[in-house]
């Protein structure tokens, strides 16, 4: 007995059941060579026993709808997939032996379907997959592949959160059933981070009525809160992934498939031909890095320092028309610039890369995590550096040499005096100016932020529809059709296809980019909210904002992200540990400079001594090291619920093989081995369109309208031949 349709969820039944859509886009292909692609492409989702409806899209376009044409099909994939984690221990226990009573008793969530579909439409064909890249190769044309939103899911949703003060393990889990571990941590870091906030933002607005700025009684307890929560967010890593299964899921690798191996040799264990780069190699290829890093700090930093020291000749010299408007010429040469040589370098960052050759996609993404966190921290912190230990430390030294960014404002000066650069003597240092530096990127900045999360992804959409509308005129015009897609929509179809075609133009989710952003501010928080305790406040403000609005983003403003496995945030937990310890350390001699024997009358600190300000670092970051010690020592000795839950697990498997072992005189163990379920495609679409067209479900007839791959493919070539050119690009 097969179980009661345990992954059709609200969402599959309300999209016509459909499991993933194919963008397939032929605007610059030749026709004959178009056809003979997405002919190739129907086959090959065939093939692995995926059935197939080929619809009208925009602009030249085909919305390819794929669904497993057997639920049995499907079955049989998450049961080989579970089997897979228990072997390599993600799993305590083996799935039941018998399939059908392993789904009954632990239903498939809508995440693990559309991850295992997609791995099926994706994985190398050797693997059993259909080999499908979009943009490589034979598969130029395949736009995009994704899962369709579910509107009422996502109007819940987001009306949950509006109404909720924070999220509940309730809500962390019903996210990773809709998108997966992978977003599921993202979210209940941004949860745990926002609550532990809570700490930190009510002792910094005590502090700043009583205690002011560079307070070391508010430093201690700030670097305090960011070693416990590091130390804590760690620890509760581990209990969400226990308790979402996915415990060691990083040691299932998915392999690149742009890794070249040097060699292939025969792995002495398991005598399997395992393809083979040597470390040493590779490590060769990595130490390009520290070049790569040298000269991304210099560029870098030379055009901030730039633009810094223009922008403090600008403020602090310059006296002459139109300084309130000059004022803002650095910030706007960043604006222009920064993201410019910032985009170039991450471009030579992903070729370096790729040129270390790293065998899996975890191990890649990882390392250019790390890569483009360097770049991030130097833009993001940089000017704050600049400030504080430049400035304000040697100002009165420097500024008198700034004469030469005068020229930035000469054509506005109506003589030379109001470019002249006062002595050392006659300066004196704006000491505010840290401060409100720091209320910048605290307030100001991720407001900014915020406002563009929203604004750019809606500039960019209409941008590439206009341009792909631009194209599909150019095609038009040379002898292809641009016809009304809806004429030809099935009316009970109509609304459905067009609210798809809006999803096919969004961007995709990169839950990379968000985990940054809240990394770089965790950065702000640990380095510099000594300067002004209210930092944290403003950080509390802003993450609930965040995480709702981030909720939007996903269900609004990007495509369905795939829901990907993950037992961790990756490598920014590392980076947020590093974070901490680098924050020990300036913090100290932030407090060290700046609550000493007082000001100058040149506005710098006075009383200062290297001795002094060097042992202060070299305590700080000591007992740093012997905080984090306690804190890692007390949260091994606690339990959790997913703790728990692992021991129960063990029990009960050690318990089973005793009786087991006692109660037989020999126990064959089998595991699910042999060949997987042989599927005749005919027969899976066949019972796919068992109904009829007269009593079947709105869903059962939108299957039913193309009966074998062979319509669909006729369907395109139909679609192809009406929309696109007659002489078009051709494409090797």
């Amino acid at each position: 007995m097969a179980p009661p349709h345990p992954t059709k969820s609200g969402a599959l039944s309300g999209n016509f059941d459909v499991d993933y859509v194919i963008s397939y886009r032929f605007a610059d292909t030749d026709k004959a060579i178009a056809e003979a692609r997405f002919e190739k492409l129907v086959h090959a989702l065939a093939d692995v026993g995926l059935a197939t409806e080929a619809r009208n899209g925009d602009n030249c376009s085909i919305l390819l709808f794929v669904k497993v044409a057997s639920e049995a099909h499907l079955f049989g994939e998450a049961y080989r997939s579970r089997v897979k984690d228990w072997l390599y221990g993600v799993r305590q226990e083996a799935p039941e032996k018998e399939t059908q009573q392993s789904l009954s008793s632990e239903p498939l969530t809508e995440a693990e379907r559309l991850r295992l579909v997609y791995l099926i439409i994706n994985k190398p064909r050797s693997e059993g997959g259909a080999g499908i890249t979009p943009k490589e190769g034979e598969w130029e044309c395949v736009e995009s592949i994704f899962p369709l939103h579910d509107p009422e899911f996502n109007k819940r949703w987001i009306k949950s959160l509006s109404t909720s003060y924070r999220l509940a393990q309730d809500d962390l889990d019903q996210i990773r059933d809709r998108f997966g571990e992978k977003i599921a941590f993202y979210f209940a870091f941004l949860q745990n981070y926002f609550t532990f906030l809570l700490v930190p933002a009510a002792f910094g607005l005590s502090a700043w009525v009583l205690l002011g700025q560079f307070s070391p009684v508010y430093a201690i307890v700030n670097c305090l809160w960011c070693v416990i929560f590091v130390e804590y967010w760690k620890f509760q890593e581990k209990d969400l992934a226990v308790r979402w299964g996915v415990r060691g899921v990083s040691a299932i690798q998915v392999p690149r498939r742009e890794f070249q191996h040097d060699k292939e040799i025969t792995d002495p264990i398991t005598g399997e031909t395992v393809q083979v780069f040597p470390e040493t190699k590779r490590l060769a290829r990595q130490l390009v890095q520290i070049p790569f890093a040298l000269v991304a700090s210099l560029v870098l930093g030379t055009l901030i320092a730039t633009c810094f020291a223009i922008e403090i000749f600008i403020t602090e010299v310059y006296d002459g028309p139109f300084k309130g408007v000059l004022v803002f010429l650095p910030t706007a040469l960043l604006t222009a610039f920064v993201p410019m040589l910032s985009t170039f370098l991450a471009g030579v960052a992903t070729r370096l890369n790729n040129f270390e050759n790293y065998q899996t996609t975890d191990s890649y993404d990882a390392a250019m995590t790390q890569k483009i966190f360097v770049l991030n921290v130097i833009t993001s912190y940089l000017p704050i550096f600049l400030t504080a230990f430049v400035y304000i430390l040697f100002g009165s030294k420097i500024v008198p040499y700034l004469d030469v960014f005068g020229l930035t404002v000469k054509p506005f000066a109506e003589n030379e005096k109001q470019l002249e650069t006062p002595t050392p003597s006659a300066f004196k240092v704006n000491p505010d100016r840290l401060k409100k530096q720091v209320i910048y990127f605290a307030v100001t900045a991720q407001i900014v932020n915020l406002a563009l999360e929203v604004v750019v992804p809606y500039l960019k959409r209409k941008g590439f529809h206009k341009v792909k509308e631009m194209k599909s005129q150019r095609a038009a015009k040379r002898g292809g059709a641009d016809p009304d897609v809806v004429i030809d929509d099935h009316p009970e179809e109509a609304a459905f296809l067009s609210r798809v075609r809006q999803e096919v133009e969004l961007d995709e989710y990169d839950v990379t980019a968000d985990l940054r952003e809240m990394c770089i501010q965790f950065g702000y928080l640990s380095l510099f909210s000594v300067v002004w305790p209210l930092t944290p406040v403003a950080y509390l403000i802003n993450d609930w904002v965040e995480l709702r609005s981030d909720a939007i983003k996903i269900c609004v403003e990007m495509k369905r992200p795939i829901p990907w496995r993950a037992d961790t945030i990756g490598p920014w937990l590392d980076n947020l540990g590093f974070l901490a310890w680098v924050g020990s350390i300036v913090t100290a001699a932030l407090v060290y400079l700046f609550t000493g024997k007082g000001v100058g009358t040149d506005g710098t600190p006075s009383g200062m001594e290297l001795g002094g300000l060097l042992l202060s670092i070299f305590f700080a970051e000591h007992l740093y090291l012997v905080v984090r010690l306690a804190v890692q020592t007390a949260f091994s000795k606690m339990d959790s619920p997913g703790m728990q839950k692992e021991r129960g697990e063990r029990f009960r498997l050690r318990k089973r093989y005793l009786e087991d072992s006692l109660g037989a005189e020999a126990a064959i163990i089998s595991g699910p081995g042999g060949e997987g379920e042989k599927i005749n495609r005919e027969s899976l679409e066949e019972e796919a369109r068992r109904t009829t067209q007269h009593d079947a479900r709105a869903e059962d007839r939108f299957w039913a309208r193309q009966r074998y791959w062979q319509e669909t493919a006729k369907i395109g070539a139909k679609i192809i031949k009406k929309s696109a050119p007659g002489e078009g690009k051709k494409t090797q």
